[in-house]
């Protein structure tokens, strides 16, 4: 079961300049739970955003550059790659960037969508959920607080 897992904003936002636009804790925690154990599948762009890899998951970074190479990850050119890669495991996650997530969606059987209760600028952005394709199954809403500056909805698709 492939799935995507994001957080986006009501305008689909996801980011900018290689940054998140939001600092969500809960959401965190939450990403933490879901993709621990797990491949995780990114571009390269979003590999270089983290400060140091993400502990107890396998990191699958597709990127064009033929010569790249950070320790401790698999380097694949191309989402196919990847999937052979994870295909070990029964649940690997994509996580980014928007690109990763347009070419992905269609390979996708899961979406777990953070969404964020705000419109935001940004430069990267989730791929629309076309509803005739995916079927919500849950939704959690998350009020605002003192340490979430927006409420947000977790929102499970699953494909039909």
């Amino acid at each position: 079961m492939l799935t995507m897992i994001a957080a986006a904003a009501e305008n689909n936002a996801l980011g900018k300049d290689n940054d998140l636009v939001w600092h969500l804790p809960d959401d965190f925690k939450r990403f933490k739970k879901l993709t621990t154990g797990h491949f995780i599948i990114m571009g390269r762009k979003t590999f270089e955003s983290f400060p140091k890899l993400l502990p107890n998951r396998t990191h699958v970074i597709i990127t064009r550059q033929e010569n790249y190479a950070p320790e401790n990850c698999i380097v694949v050119h191309s989402l196919e790659d990847a999937l052979i890669a994870a295909k070990q495991d029964e649940q690997p996650f994509i996580i980014g960037g928007g690109e990763i997530y347009k070419i992905a969606l269609p390979h996708a059987d899961k979406i777990e969508l953070t969404r964020v209760h705000t419109k935001v600028e940004a430069d990267t952005f989730f791929p629309e959920i076309n509803e005739k394709n995916w079927k919500k199954t849950g939704e959690i809403f998350h009020e605002k607080d003192e340490k979430h500056a927006h409420a947000f909805s977790y929102i499970t698709y699953l494909k039909k």
